[in-house]
């Protein structure tokens, strides 16, 4: 689900995935950027990530930072947990690319009744910018 998220979401721009992903009543926290629903998330991915025009920024999960942690009720799953660290870096006009700083996650991951799974709470946090 991560890759759906962000490889395919935030890095590819793939609108048609996240919408299918995010829950209609998605909450997304971040602590610098405050609180967005589903349509506010998505419109900020188009319009600061996709289609800015100081470059396309990416993000990289950091390799064995990401923790999962299921959520059971009368033993069977319905849902999980998502902690990890990612690093976001940026494609600005004619350089190459560099890193831009990191931070924190938690994702709440909903199993809904068709048996896909959906985001229903994000918490974006720590941002540090690089050294």
């Amino acid at each position: 689900m991560d890759s759906l998220l962000f490889a395919e979401g935030f890095n590819k721009c793939n609108y048609k995935i996240l919408d299918q992903i995010l829950a209609d009543d998605l909450e997304f926290y971040h602590d610098k950027g405050g609180i967005k629903n589903k349509k506010e998330f998505i419109d900020a991915t188009r319009n600061n990530i996709c289609n800015s025009p100081n470059g396309k920024i990416t993000r990289e999960v950091v390799k064995g930072s990401t923790e999962v942690y299921p959520l059971e009720k009368n033993g069977k799953i319905y849902g999980f947990l998502q902690n990890g660290l990612h690093e976001f870096y940026i494609q600005e006009p004619g350089k190459k690319l560099y890193k831009t700083g990191r931070a924190k996650f938690s994702c709440l991951w909903l199993l809904a009744t068709n048996g896909s799974w959906k985001l229903k709470r994000v918490f974006s946090y720590d941002h540090q910018a690089s050294e």
